[in-house]
């Protein structure tokens, strides 16, 4: 009614009113009436804004990369960004009468990308494949030293790079290097287990070798001990039967020492008669007439002949 309205703000919205061209009311998250054919209204966000984005950068031996990650801003001086871009908006519709607010984010990006080819470029592609995460810090001190957002009023929260890769053919040399490595690795291992395997193959045959040299040199010690005990057995029975033979002999002796004074026509009497005792025991005994006329026709002591 006559041209009177109610404004009221978002806490996190600083609100510039402008009433015939000048400013007449600033602050964040208030309300006011206004009358709506002398009055502007400026509302410049101060939240945290997150934004996406995407860098083709080329490394230091000229190998394209693409890097994907996310910032993280805030307006901390809304009269220098109100300054610079035009955040008016529509008190009815709340939404920007231009699209100066959408030129913001991409201002920024355009500062971060500048930082990060510089950073790209002092590496190689592995180096930044290997590293991308890291560069996030690296960026954004660069951005805060180098004071290249407070002209816009704005303070960068945070930077994270998500990804880094390489192009399509390039990445597939890659893969098939590390594939490569991967399988050399494999064969590797196979290699070593099939060494180690084989090694103690080697020493099971050796251990084996070793036990049946052991054996033999244990039965050729049995076999020059048998040998030896033989040699000390047979030595020990020829000196029993020399012996043996002795003690007969001497036996013998004693014996005959009994006959040594008789005659011999007695002693023939005295063989005579154990053959008839032991007769049983003889098979065939053959006395020709020869024998028995020299027997008994033997000469006596006085040198005469037996009748």
């Amino acid at each position: 009614m006559f041209g009177i309205r109610y404004f009221k703000a978002q806490p996190t919205d600083y609100i510039i009113r402008y009433s015939s061209g000048r400013v007449t009311k600033t602050g964040a998250g208030i309300a006011f009436y206004y009358l709506e054919y002398n009055t502007q209204i400026v509302a410049v966000p101060t939240s945290s804004i997150d934004t996406n984005f995407v860098f083709n950068e080329t490394t230091r031996n000229f190998q394209a990369v693409t890097v994907q990650g996310q910032f993280t801003y805030r307006i901390v001086d809304p009269d220098k960004a109100a300054a610079l871009l035009n955040f008016a908006i529509d008190p009815r519709k709340r939404n920007y009468v231009s699209n100066d607010p959408e030129l913001l984010p991409q201002r920024i990006t355009n500062i971060i990308q500048m930082e990060t080819r510089g950073e790209i470029q002092t590496r190689s592609l592995e180096e930044t494949l290997r590293q991308y995460e890291a560069m996030g810090a690296t960026v954004i001190k660069r951005v805060r030293e180098g004071q290249l957002l407070d002209a816009l009023g704005v303070e960068l929260l945070s930077i994270y790079f998500l990804s880094a890769k390489p192009t399509p053919e390039v990445a597939k040399a890659l893969e098939a290097e590390y594939r490569e490595t991967l399988l050399r690795k494999a064969d590797e291992a196979i290699y070593a287990r099939r060494a180690a395997a084989v090694d103690e193959e080697r020493k099971i045959k050796e251990n084996e070798l070793n036990t049946q040299i052991s054996l033999e040199q244990q039965r050729q010690q049995f076999i020059e001990l048998q040998g030896k005990n033989a040699e000390q057995e047979a030595e020990y029975r020829g000196k029993a039967l020399e012996k043996e033979a002795e003690y007969r002999a001497r036996a013998m002796e004693k014996q005959l020492a009994a006959y040594d004074a008789k005659e011999p026509r007695a002693i023939l009497a005295i063989a005579l008669r154990e053959l008839g005792l032991n007769a049983s025991k003889l098979g065939n005994l053959t006395i020709t007439s020869e024998i028995l006329a020299a027997l008994l026709n033997a000469p006596t002591d006085d040198g005469n002949s037996g009748r």
